[in-house]
Parts: structure tokens; C-alpha cells; sequence
């Protein structure tokens, strides 16, 4: 039997942070589903497919590879082989990754991959809809928030230690737009799940937020 710890939340919530945190906590499997849109999102750009063109978007999820691996306690991301921890992180990728990751064959293909990674493991799993869509009966569902102008500092601040260049203004830009584009698509939007636990993590520290949610899961697994 697996035990399935699904994180959902907005965008620059910590949720990344506190998965890997916690994944290592229980010795768990991290699995950083935005990570995997990014990587989709990122090969589009480079081959220059556009949203429209449904049948050059199939071969590439026909034909694409990702792969996360955890290397000096670091999750890198592989695309192809390829190490783009960094390069799904820019500016170009924030500004395209909701729309794509709007798209019916992109989410059918990554939630098959998604199960098929957590298959039989015990996990801890982030992203938007997966404790309402992905894992819908997992173990313990955790709704991350925080106001968008906290998550605007905070992603600055990422960016900054992964020598991204974008000011404080332009990510708050882009936090609130891609708020209202995951809650607002047709299909998996963000959203609360009805059994999950609500955290507002705006005042909290990752690790007050990481010992609350470790104390959630030790209720539900002892």
C-alpha cells in the first residue's frame, strides 16, 4: 500500500520547498508536477509550436522524456537527458506555461505519468489539481496559500539565489495573472479540494509551515 501526500496551492506558495522538505522528512518520493509542465512548456517554445497546432503537440508528448532525479539533495530536471532545472524557470516559460498547461492532451499525458511515477511508492506530490484530480483519494490533502503579494518576495528571492533577472513588479504581474488562469480553465482548474487542509502560509516560515504539515501526516499515518 502506497501513502499519497498531495500539495496543492497557487503559484509561489512554497509548495516545492515544502514538498522536497517533507518528502525527505519521511523518506518519501518528491514528485514536482510543475516541474513537468514546465518541461512541455519549455520544448514547445524551442520548437516553436504554437497552442494551436494539436498534431505537432501530440508528436512532441509522444516523443518526450522527462525524467526528476535528486542529486546533492537538489531535484534536477531532465528533458530528454538534457539537465533544464534553470531554463524552466525564466521568464519566456512563466509566461506560457498556463496556457499550455491548460491544454487536454498535455494534462491527460502528465497525469498518466504522474500515476505511473507514484505507483506503488509512498509520495508527496504538488501541483494544482492533484488532490482533485491526479490522487483524488490521497492519504492527506494540503491546500497551500499566501497572499499574491508574498509570493511575488518570495519568487523574486528564488529567482535572485538562480540568478533569474525579473523585478518585483513583473512577478506580481505574472503571480496574479497565473492565478486567474489556473482557477479560471475548464479543465482541473485550481481549486481547494473539499477534504483538504487549508494552510495560509503568508506569515509562516517554510519551516513553521513544513513542522504543521509533518504533524498532519504523522496523525494520519500513526
Amino acid at each position: 500500500m502506497s501513502f499519497v501526500v498531495a500539495i496543492d496551492g497557487p503559484a509561489g506558495t512554497g509548495k516545492g520547498t515544502i514538498a522536497a522538505l517533507i518528502a525527505k522528512d519521511f523518506g518519501f518520493l518528491n514528485v514536482d508536477t510543475g516541474a513537468m509542465f514546465r518541461s512541455v512548456t519549455l520544448a514547445m517554445l524551442r520548437e516553436n509550436i504554437k497552442l494551436e497546432e494539436e498534431t505537432r503537440i501530440q508528436k512532441l508528448l509522444d516523443e518526450i522524456q522527462i525524467e526528476l532525479e535528486e542529486e546533492n539533495d537538489k531535484q534536477i530536471v531532465l528533458l530528454n537527458g538534457e539537465d533544464v532545472t534553470k531554463e524552466i524557470r525564466t521568464k519566456e516559460v512563466n509566461a506560457f506555461i498556463s496556457e499550455v498547461s491548460a491544454l487536454p492532451m498535455v494534462r491527460r499525458k502528465l497525469l498518466d505519468l504522474q500515476r505511473e511515477i507514484a505507483k506503488d511508492k509512498n509520495v508527496v506530490m504538488e501541483g494544482r489539481d492533484i488532490g482533485t484530480t491526479v490522487f483524488p483519494n490521497a492519504n492527506v490533502k494540503i491546500y497551500l496559500d499566501a497572499s499574491s503579494e508574498e509570493r511575488a518576495r518570495r519568487r523574486v528571492r528564488q529567482n535572485e539565489e538562480k540568478g533569474i533577472t525579473m523585478s518585483y513588479e513583473e512577478v506580481l504581474e505574472s503571480v496574479k495573472r497565473r492565478d486567474k488562469l489556473d482557477s479560471t480553465r475548464k479543465l482541473a482548474p485550481l481549486k481547494k479540494a473539499d477534504d483538504a487542509i487549508y494552510i495560509d502560509g503568508t506569515n509562516l516560515t517554510i519551516e513553521e509551515t513544513q513542522e504543521k504539515i509533518k504533524t498532519i501526516i504523522e496523525e494520519k499515518m500513526y
